[in-house]
């Protein structure tokens, strides 16, 4: 390959790399706040995902690096952080987040059959969003509130003794939001 073809083709690999979005004003406020809270910028990193995720539903590559730069952090930093918290989404998500708890507990008293039947109303699986784009399923290990198992999450709500007449009920009160 001569160097001018070379050369082109590295300009389109550097033209598809993503770009820093700007924060918004609303979320530089709530990250300076944080700030006040924590004793240096690292220790704000995760703070500073979860105020992105709420005003843009989810943590884009560009909002990374906008954080990133923000907080005067390596992107490679603030993506371990981003990827260690399960709950830190880095694609977009439903509307409506179902957190549905496989622990032991929940395992026990049937949240196998209860997944299934999710999956199958919603048509799909874990990781996945419908395609009205209303729920994306999400595993997690544990609600705490064993004594009620099955037990699952739809945004802040907590859903508990589950059964597929409930999860009916649940996603009509859900998608009629």
């Amino acid at each position: 390959m001569t160097k001018q073809k070379q050369k082109n083709t590295d300009n389109v690999i550097a033209s598809n790399a993503p770009q820093a979005r700007k924060l918004t004003a609303e979320e530089i406020s709530e990250i300076e706040h944080e700030m006040t809270l924590y004793p240096d910028k690292q220790a704000v990193g995760l703070e500073a995902l979860k105020i992105v995720q709420k005003h843009q539903g989810w943590v884009s590559d560009e909002s990374m690096l906008a954080i990133a730069s923000y907080l005067d952090l390596s992107v490679s930093d603030l993506e371990g952080v981003a990827t260690f918290f399960n709950l830190v989404y880095r694609k977009p998500v439903g509307k409506n987040v179902i957190l549905f708890c496989d622990s032991v507990s929940c395992w026990i008293m049937g949240c196998d059959d209860i997944k299934k039947h999710i999956s199958e109303a919603l048509a799909i699986d874990y990781g996945e969003t419908s395609k009205d784009s209303d729920f994306t399923l999400i595993p997690v290990p544990c609600l705490g509130d064993c004594d009620r198992a099955p037990v699952m999450m739809v945004g802040p709500d907590l859903h508990r003794n589950l059964t597929p007449e409930k999860i009916n009920e649940i996603i009509l009160q859900y998608r009629n939001k």
